[in-house]
């Protein structure tokens, strides 16, 4: 058994709403990995975070991850930080894995940072608590740049979301999963493209 595909990326990139529309559009179940570490330890992420530490949090979710990867046969949505893991991106290896990427301006906005820094509450502040602190536009930045090579490390397929719907991104998807899946003649766990603008 295993996933028909695993979704990576960093916060606001859409992997919740499009991991759930993925997964309606195929027909199959979906596991957000967070969602999954919340309900296990009966506690919120930035609860173990604060009393445990991020160490701790990250072995934590690399069970989860690995349980995820062997008992789906539809669609994974990982926490934007599972890559950080070398485990979990071994884990990874042979997998269908969708790269959700998003340009910084883009993420701060869909994430509430942008708002937040203009006074309005930020929608997410309760559950990134790596996105806490001061300066939170600045670490969404260092947190893209960090993150960047390893997503690409661990992804086949990468799609760009700046500017695009949630259903564009879920045909796109699927389109490229339909067509790696009967390309018989397509390279092996080569990396296709998008369709999308490319934002670096």
């Amino acid at each position: 058994m295993a996933p028909r595909a695993v979704m990576v990326g960093p916060p606001g990139a859409g992997k919740s709403t499009i991991g759930r529309r993925l997964a309606a559009a195929l027909g199959v179940g979906i596991v957000d990995t967070d969602t999954e570490l919340e309900r296990q330890e009966g506690r919120p992420i930035r609860a173990i975070f604060a009393a445990d530490g991020e160490a701790v949090f990250r072995g934590i979710e690399e069970d989860v991850v690995r349980e995820s990867l062997q008992n789906s046969d539809g669609v994974v949505s990982l926490g934007g930080g599972a890559v950080l893991s070398a485990r979990t991106r071994a884990l990874l290896r042979g997998h269908t894995v969708v790269f959700l990427d998003i340009s910084a301006h883009e993420g701060l906005l869909r994430t509430g940072i942008a708002g937040r820094l203009r006074g309005q509450p930020g929608k997410d502040d309760e559950t990134r608590p790596l996105l806490q602190g001061d300066d939170p536009a600045g670490r969404y930045r260092e947190l893209i740049g960090e993150r960047r090579p390893l997503y690409e490390e661990v992804a086949t397929l990468v799609v760009h979301t700046d500017r695009r719907s949630p259903g564009k991104v879920v045909r796109e998807i699927a389109e490229l999963l339909e067509s790696t899946a009967t390309d018989a003649v397509g390279r092996p766990g080569g990396r296709h493209g998008t369709h999308g603008e490319q934002h670096h």
